[in-house]
């Protein structure tokens, strides 16, 4: 879905970028450029940012103990 009309912005772009080393929606915006005319989509970018952010931490959580780890 597009989140910034005037830069042609999609959601898949900015999970792209953070995939690719972004770690903040400032990183983002300056990567993109999204939010960087009208701001209107703003919001929503910093939403998609803050829940991909999210979503790695959590499956890099789950890589750090297997639930197969055992106590030698």
């Amino acid at each position: 879905m597009y989140v910034c009309l005037c830069q042609g912005v999609t959601d898949g772009q900015i999970r792209e970028a953070i995939m690719d080393g972004c770690c903040s929606y400032r990183e983002v915006r300056e990567t993109l450029s999204v939010a960087s005319k009208c701001g209107k989509c703003a919001c929503v970018a910093k939403q998609v940012v803050r829940e991909t952010l999210t979503e790695l931490q959590v499956s890099q959580a789950a890589l750090a103990y297997p639930a197969e780890f055992s106590v030698a």
